[in-house]
């Protein structure tokens, strides 16, 4: 096993800053303007988002998936709710999002807990997404231990043949999370490793205060 000596990699942030009279009351509206701006940059899956979850046995888990759509109310990415990260929220609501803008040497953190989104909701968004995709959804057993590839494969072959000139039904066990926030930190890159962090925390008031954290 190689022993790898990392201590000199490293990178100086210094593309922009973050002070709080740039941040506006609004945490989401905040996020959207980081957001827009990924979006006018074309960075790459800007709505790529890690979500940590924690079951029962108090083993973080992360892991990457697509954020689908956004509001006031909250974040919304969809699963197969059997997996691993389904079951873990079934066992502990409260999760973390993290989104990393590597171009323009940003970060956006965020905690909140998650509930399931409506039948309804689930239906329409499934019906939009490719034929493909949909199958995808319907054969895998997502997180379960396969034999093989192949098998997954042969499967998918065989339902494309069977859903060839129909349409393919919401599975049960598949839909959206949306999470409920109640913490956002925006963290901008900066020289020296004196970044800038801003954090919103929601009071009993449904009110938001900002401060300035440490680096």
């Amino acid at each position: 096993m190689p022993n790898r000596d990392l201590n000199k990699m490293r990178e100086s942030y210094e593309s922009s800053y973050l002070l709080e009279e740039h941040c506006d009351p609004n945490p989401f509206k905040q996020f959207d303007k980081w957001f827009q701006n990924a979006l006018d940059d074309n960075l790459i899956e800007p709505n790529a988002m890690q979500i940590a979850t924690v079951g029962k046995d108090m083993q973080p888990s992360i892991r990457t998936v697509l954020l689908k759509s956004f509001d006031t109310n909250g974040f919304i990415f969809y699963t197969n709710y059997d997996s691993k990260k389904g079951n873990q929220i079934d066992e502990n609501e409260k999760v973390g999002l993290l989104f990393w803008f590597r171009e323009h040497e940003r970060q956006i953190r965020i905690e909140g807990l998650a509930s399931k989104t409506s039948k309804e909701s689930n239906n329409v968004y499934f019906q939009s997404r490719p034929k493909e995709s949909q199958l995808a959804a319907k054969i895998s057993n997502q997180s379960k231990v396969i034999e093989s590839r192949i098998i997954l494969e042969n499967l998918f072959e065989e339902k494309s043949k069977e859903y060839h000139d129909k349409e393919v039904p919401l599975l049960e066990n598949w839909g959206g999370y949306i999470i409920t926030p109640h913490l956002f930190e925006f963290w901008q890159g900066r020289k020296s490793r004196l970044h800038d962090r801003i954090q919103y925390k929601k009071q009993a008031n449904q009110n938001w205060i900002i401060e300035r954290l440490s680096p």
